[in-house]
């Protein structure tokens, strides 16, 4: 999949802001977009997560893993992005969603038996008006 310049812009905004996630909290694919000024692209963002590997072979092209601007896929906490609901999303792999439930919860967030985050706890949320880009 060859990706237009736009596009890895978008993707790379959705990465650098999910990378700025702190341990022990969570945001929402709606927000992520919000943060990128796109505020209808939420299921966009989704898409980026979902297809990170092959996204991030792309963005990372012309860098050495050594070189600053090289994406480090296994250290993208991709598990700290849920609905605007709470819910962790369906995976394609039918354990996904209970490989990102468990991530949380070795995180300290509860997360309960249907896979709901309560976002409303101040804690565990992280919903900034900014961040750096």
């Amino acid at each position: 999949m060859k990706l237009t310049d736009e596009s890895r812009a978008f993707h790379f905004g959705v990465y650098t802001i999910v990378f700025q996630i702190p341990y022990g909290k969570v945001t929402t694919y709606g927000h992520i977009a919000y943060l990128l000024d796109k505020p209808a692209n939420s299921r966009q963002v989704g898409s980026s997560l979902k297809h990170c590997a092959m996204i991030f072979q792309d963005l990372n092209q012309g860098y050495e893993p050594d070189d600053e601007n090289f994406l480090q896929l296994d250290e993208l906490p991709w598990w700290r992005v849920v609905s605007s609901s709470g819910k962790i999303s369906p995976r394609e792999n039918s354990h996904g969603q209970y490989i990102q439930a468990e991530l949380l919860r070795q995180e300290g967030i509860s997360v309960s038996e249907t896979h709901l985050v309560n976002l409303d706890a101040e804690e565990v949320g992280w919903f900034p008006e900014e961040v750096n880009l």
